[in-house]
């Protein structure tokens, strides 16, 4: 029950810290932008991330995020169950818990990690909003 607490915690503090720091796009100093300045270029930077989220264009990573963990979770706990089965111990339940517990964290930190990072339609999204309103997007970061 212990270490159950622990990881639970674990993963709250990835999840939140994985949530943290958003990529942005970083321009090119174009005319344009060397026109209206940095200040000005933030705030469309923010208009366009704002627009693509209320599109969806960054949606379904949570579903994703979901299946995977309930796919690693139930594998885990089948390799498990065979591990305790043929270990000296002979508890198939017992390792069924260990094994399906395991994969299952190891897969939902990994997602913690990986919700940070926008979509490629997300990403394509605020470009080309960009674009539209005179800016060079060169990459992310």
């Amino acid at each position: 029950m212990k270490i159950t607490l622990t990881l639970l915690i674990m993963i709250a503090t990835l999840a939140l810290s994985g949530c943290s720091s958003t990529k942005k796009p970083v321009l090119y100093p174009n005319t344009h932008l060397n026109r209206v300045g940095q200040q000005q270029a933030d705030a469309d930077i923010n208009a366009c991330m704002r627009m693509a989220e209320t599109s969806g264009a960054n949606s379904g990573k949570s579903e994703e995020l979901a299946k995977n963990t309930a796919k690693a979770g139930a594998v885990g706990g089948a390799t498990g169950a065979v591990v305790g089965a043929i270990s000296s111990s002979g508890s198939a339940g017992r390792g069924a818990a260990i094994g399906g517990a395991g994969a299952a964290t190891a897969t939902l930190v990994r997602g913690a990690f990986d919700s940070s990072e926008p979509t490629q339609v997300y990403i394509r999204f605020v470009d080309q909003c960009l674009r539209d309103k005179g800016y060079q997007p060169i990459g992310w970061r």
